[in-house]
């Protein structure tokens, strides 16, 4: 007799907040997928108190997701981790990060289970699965897996574009990211200390130390526009204070949460690393304010 084959479920891990358009646009690439053979998507949607009508959007024409309630002080990471801990008490096989301005493309989730089964056979382990991402309009690289720029480096800010092969990197950024169940029972959720950014890039660290490795899927998997450049907080046409504000905000460099991850990450420089955003704050340049 045949052994019927194991069905696996995956959970994929969304928020969003008043972009409804930008959000359908992302699930219906993502319901366009082919799935292998017995294998199932369930997403649960953090609609972080959005009030174009995203949430009832997607109830409307998705009943199957599960849309979940934020009040709009979850933003990125509050909303991946609010999302996953609902998700974590189903025992899925694994956990698919997906932001909603991200649109996956034709064959993308095949390509990334068929990475993870690859990895999982060649090295002999589990490892965390990157999708790289391209401009729609470009195609140049704007999303996917980081690199150190060499073994004595403390920070992974180089970008790693795909290969027709994968490719092991240090850290990632959270578009389009797969973590096994065995994984996650490792490493866990997302770092409650952060709220908006540096969470994705501080979970790859994380693996890295406990020794998961990351890898990137071959070829591009979706299509994002990169976010702006701009750090209003160095800019020196503001006045300090604006400039002190944006830093603190969410969408910033919050001083307490650049203070976890350097001294998290950084080794004994981190105090070095720590005071230079504030460093810019106090003297800003015109011809860094809009560097990356």
């Amino acid at each position: 007799m045949f052994e019927q084959q194991k069905t696996s479920r995956i959970a994929v891990l969304m928020t969003c907040h008043n972009r409804r358009e930008t959000t359908l646009s992302c699930l219906e690439a993502l319901y366009e997928q082919e799935l292998p053979e017995n294998f199932f998507l369930e997403v649960y949607l953090v609609d972080d108190g959005s009030i174009d009508g995203t949430g009832e959007a997607v109830r409307e024409k998705y009943s199957n997701i599960h849309v979940l309630q934020g009040d709009g002080s979850l933003y990125w990471c509050g909303g991946m981790r609010f999302a996953w801990t609902v998700a974590m008490k189903e025992n899925y096989d694994a956990y698919l990060w997906l932001n909603d301005d991200t649109k996956l493309l034709p064959g993308a989730i095949k390509t990334i289970l068929a990475t993870k089964r690859e990895v999982r056979l060649k090295k002999g382990r589990y490892g965390i699965i990157v999708g790289s991402c391209r401009d729609p309009e470009t195609g140049k690289h704007t999303y996917g897996g980081r690199l150190k720029r060499n073994r004595y480096s403390r920070i992974a800010d180089q970008p790693l574009l795909p290969d027709k092969r994968i490719l092991p990197c240090d850290t990632m950024n959270g578009n389009i990211v797969l973590i096994p169940a065995e994984v996650c029972g490792k490493l866990g959720n997302l770092s409650p200390e952060f709220t908006h950014a540096l969470g994705d890039i501080d979970y790859g660290m994380r693996a890295c130390r406990a020794g998961v490795p990351i890898w990137i899927a071959p070829g591009y998997l979706g299509e994002c526009k990169h976010n702006s450049k701009i750090r209003p907080w160095t800019n020196p046409e503001v006045s300090l204070t604006e400039r002190w504000k944006n830093l603190c905000s969410p969408l910033g460099l919050p001083p307490r949460q650049w203070y976890v991850y350097t001294k998290r990450h950084f080794g004994w420089v981190w105090p070095f690393h720590f005071i230079k955003p504030l460093i810019r704050v106090l003297f800003p340049s015109p011809w860094t304010w809009k560097n990356r």
